[in-house]
């Protein structure tokens, strides 16, 4: 055997818990790194503890399984907790009180610089899964798990190939950048024109997000943001249904191109919610958190990059923004790009949790009553974020300024460790005198102003609310700047309908009337990737898996 002093081995690592908090248990794996051989297994059921100390004990179990048997080996340590990777790495701060220790015992089994560690796919992390459930299991049993009655190591096969393997893409589908970029390069050599796969393609590569959708940056950021107008029958307050209730024949409205003054800054390559629930619904009849969307002939407003700041903003650093009217030549948009090899900046789009006045159908914008969250929004935001925590994939949260928003935002941060930062710009739309009335009200008691609403992005909600245009040059305004401010790093948003549904509309190129045609939930998660090349894709639209 070779001596300990030159050996490297491999530990992997998973925890789990069933309610997080709730029963829970690790599990753990010591491997030869050119055989696969499984050299040590510990797992253990530790009682009612939450996911990410589970995770953390598994961690300090596997590093002194492999000090035992090679006291200065080096040690690879491989898991698919993004949260204990990134901060047992030095690049994410640890805040829970929980970790904070356990953080410290596994700091200390072995010096810093003999230990490295790499975020594996689930997939690839499934000897220390089975460990740390069965584990699980004999805790139910009121009992501990022992090694001769582990069935692990019918899975040591599949890990002796994943150890030689090379580190499979941490990105989305599609987001493996070089390959990407490669297809890109070869289409746009090959093809000659974007139209020759047109604007509808998707596909799915390997990754965390089935169902990528690759499509041109929209060039219409001075568009009109059909706001929350846009979400579905169930979405719930206004910021969910005015745009469902919009005349059927707003869809034949043709739409001109919008200024493509802003264009995509890229960021963070970003590794997001596993599942999607993708729903497309015709004009749909909810409630006005969605008021937002009437698809008619957008301005061409000024270039996005050009627009002021909103009033209150944290500051910034200033986006660098590419404008087509500041260059010669117009970046090439979609499949006739050149290859873009930097990772792509991902939004992680969060809709808050529910208010009173959500399942009443009711505006809900930012010149209300700011609604707190109902008992069930409350469940739903805490869902979310055990949901998030457990994919391990935020690096950091920035948020809408209304209180729904910052009580979703507080709870994922809470599991995630995370400060969040409030942005002015994802604030909802203000609606004006009709702020917590339903649709039915409004028609009723402004019915002139309702149909004029309805029929331009120009016109504002009686009483000087905000129109869909102004919104959308403020949405384009604040992505660009974000996209700046966060490049490399994936961002949770946490905002409502409006926004939500202008961003998806906008990285599709879609046209206005598109609005009507999104569900949005309470809660729900919806993604975004941004590239330098002006390129954007939309990764996830609607998922609630994390509600059911």
């Amino acid at each position: 055997m070779t001596s300990s002093s030159s050996r490297e081995v491999i530990v992997e690592a998973d925890g789990g818990s069933r309610g997080n908090p709730g029963p829970a248990g690790y599990g753990a794996v010591v491997l030869d790194p050119v055989t696969g051989e499984t050299l040590a297994e510990a797992a253990e059921y530790i009682g009612v503890a939450t996911n990410n100390v589970a995770e953390y004990k598994g961690l300090v179990a596997g590093l002194k399984a492999a000090r035992s048997l090679f006291p200065d080996a080096t040690v690879h340590v491989r898991m698919d907790s993004k949260l204990v990777v990134e901060q047992m790495s030095g690049r994410w701060k640890i805040k829970h009180p929980d970790m904070k220790p356990l953080a410290a015992e596994a700091g200390r089994v072995f010096p810093a610089g003999r230990v490295r560690y790499e975020w594996i796919p689930r997939e690839r992390n499934k000897h220390a899964d089975r460990l740390a459930n069965e584990a699980m299991d004999a805790g139910k049993r009121g009992r501990q798990w022992e090694p001769s009655g582990s069935t692990a190591a019918l899975d040591t096969a599949a890990a002796r190939n994943a150890a030689t393997l090379p580190p499979a893409p941490s990105g989305p589908p599609g987001d493996a950048t070089a390959g990407a970029a490669r297809a890109r390069a070869a289409l746009a050599a090959g093809a000659g024109t974007a139209g020759d796969l047109g604007p509808g393609r998707t596909g799915t590569g390997s990754g965390a997000w089935p169902g990528t959708v690759a499509h041109p940056t929209a060039q219409d950021d001075g568009l009109f943001a059909a706001e929350e107008a846009l979400a579905a029958p169930a979405s719930g307050d206004f910021e969910a249904q005015a745009g469902a209730l919009a005349p059927t024949g707003h869809a034949a409205r043709t739409h001109a191109p919008e200024a493509a003054g802003a264009t995509e800054v890229a960021g963070p390559e970003a590794a997001g919610p596993e599942t999607a629930r993708r729903q497309t619904a015709g004009p749909e009849t909810t409630g006005p958190e969605d008021a937002g969307s009437a698809a008619a002939p957008a301005p061409a407003p000024a270039p996005a990059g050009a627009a002021p700041a909103p009033a209150g903003s944290a500051p910034v650093p200033a986006p660098a923004v590419r404008s087509a009217s500041a260059t010669t030549a117009a970046p090439g948009q979609g499949w006739s790009a050149g290859p873009d090899m930097s990772p792509p900046a991902t939004f992680v789009l969060l809709r808050h949790g529910e208010t009173a006045l959500t399942p009443e159908k009711r505006f809900s914008g930012s010149g209300g009553t700011d609604p707190e969250l109902s008992a069930a929004g409350l469940r739903q935001a805490e869902a979310v974020a055990e949901a998030l925590a457990a994919r391990g994939t935020i690096q950091e949260i920035v948020c809408s300024p209304l209180t729904r928003c910052r009580q979703t935002a507080a709870a994922v941060a809470g599991r995630l460790g995370l400060d969040v930062r409030v942005e002015q710009g994802l604030r909802e739309t203000d609606f004006g005198a009709w702020e917590g009335l339903t649709f039915g009200e409004v028609r009723e008691r402004h019915p002139e102003d309702l149909d004029a609403w309805l029929a331009s992005p120009k016109a504002a909600p009686t009483g000087g609310g905000e129109s869909f245009a102004t919104v959308a040059r403020r949405v384009a305004a604040t992505r660009d700047r974000l996209t700046a401010a966060y490049a490399g790093r994936t961002v949770l948003l946490v905002t409502h309908v409006t926004p939500i549904k202008t961003l998806i509309r906008l990285a599709l190129g879609a046209p206005p009337e598109s609005l009507f045609r999104m569900e949005l939930s309470a809660a729900s998660i919806s993604a975004v990737a941004y590239y330098a090349d002006g390129n954007a894709s939309v990764r996830l639209l609607n998922d609630t898996s994390h509600l059911r």
